[in-house]
């Protein structure tokens, strides 16, 4: 089978970039011929909140990445939909998670599938975006109506799909990332990150937008301070630093929240995850989220909110705890991770959950749809 792929690589960062890495690793090893086309633009520098958005790392050896896309030239569009069209590959797999991207996206998908021969899937994590804009609707309409069939990872997501396009649509969830590497000792983690192993920690992770509710649990954490007990917040603002700064100090949390604010390498993400007791994921919008396979992998036990995919993926009582997208439901549900050995049989219980988030499962989903679209079924 050939394939390309299109969408954020090396050297591009962050966890949409190391799921086509791996998605492409394990095609590959199923014996597909795999390309990768990532961008040479992504964002205009304008438009990108961060502080950058590539890595200065050496890229992948065992990956065929070229990077050709720019997302703001439509000459390029042209150019890039028409040379996969004559790669002819049997499908071309595209991430699609904003509509910013559509204008791009759908101009190359319906080019490339002029040859008629290749197919244009796409993993979906979101349709209507978190952040919402003018522009949206009849963006997602472009982009959504030239794809021949879907990879959605939460029910609502499909939901939101629906109302766009009857194209073929599968479930599979959000895999584990295997690029963090192991977990290591606790004693290690903490030294690793300046921590004092003798407090307890929980981690709010990722980058930081206003609809992940930091401020939420700020305020849950005010209710639930307790002596020995400290919250982690690691991650890069795209939102106003100033606005979560003024709630830690007017809450009088300066002690007891520790900020990290600058986006986590790959290589330490691992000591955040065996510092932790445990994962707070306080959103007040949500598809999935890539930070809770994270919790996954390191079989660390989670709060989250009722909202969007989130209670989907984490089993209420037996993983973690799903509580309603307030201060209070945050605070009570933190409380109830530290009494008697909830922590312990919890991750106990993320041992067996996480067999269910496959990248072999996932592939062996992108293939059955891919067979349904060509057979036209």
């Amino acid at each position: 089978m050939k394939i390309t792929i299109v969408g954020p690589a090396h050297p591009y960062r962050g966890g949409l970039a190391s799921i086509l890495d791996i998605l492409a690793r394990t095609f590959q090893r199923r014996g597909a011929e795999v390309r990768i086309r990532t961008f040479t633009l992504q964002y205009p520098s304008l438009l990108f909140p961060g502080e950058s958005q590539t890595v200065d790392t050496p890229a992948p050896a065992d990956l065929h990445i070229t990077r050709c896309v720019n997302t703001v030239n439509p000459l390029n569009w042209l150019r890039i939909g028409r040379a996969i069209g004559r790669d002819r590959p049997d499908f071309v797999l595209m991430k699609y998670w904003t509509p910013f991207m559509a204008p791009c996206f759908g101009t190359i998908a319906r080019l490339a599938r002029r040859n008629g021969h290749t197919k244009v899937l796409c993993q979906i994590d979101n349709v209507e975006p978190h952040e919402h804009h003018l522009v949206d609707r009849p963006f997602n309409r472009y982009f959504l109506s030239s794809i021949d069939g879907f990879i959605y990872m939460s029910e609502q997501v499909h939901e939101e799909l629906k109302a766009y396009t009857s194209a073929p649509a599968l479930f599979s969830p959000h895999p584990l990332f295997e690029n963090f590497g192991a977990a290591v000792a606790r004693d290690e983690a903490c030294r690793r990150l300046g921590l004092d192993p003798a407090q307890r920690y929980a981690l709010f992770f990722g980058l930081i937008r206003d609809y992940k509710g930091l401020d939420i649990l700020l305020d849950a954490w005010a209710r639930f301070r307790r002596p020995g007990h400290r919250l982690i917040v690691a991650g890069e603002f795209y939102a106003s630093r100033e606005r979560y700064v003024r709630q830690i100090e007017e809450l009088h949390l300066g002690e007891e929240v520790i900020l990290h604010d600058f986006f986590v390498p790959d290589a330490d993400v691992k000591y955040y995850f065996s510092a932790a007791d445990v994962l707070v994921q306080p959103y007040k919008t949500a598809t999935q989220s890539g930070v809770t396979q994270i919790a996954y992998q390191f079989c660390v036990p989670m709060v989250v909110t009722k909202v969007g995919g989130l209670a989907e993926i984490v089993p209420d009582g037996r993983v973690g705890y799903v509580c309603e997208p307030t201060p209070e439901g945050v605070a009570g549900a933190i409380e109830r991770m530290y009494e008697g050995d909830t922590l312990q049989r919890f991750r106990e219980n993320c041992v067996e959950e996480r067999r269910r988030f496959s990248w072999e499962e996932m592939c062996s989903r992108i293939t059955e749809l891919y067979g349904l679209v060509a057979s036209g079924k």
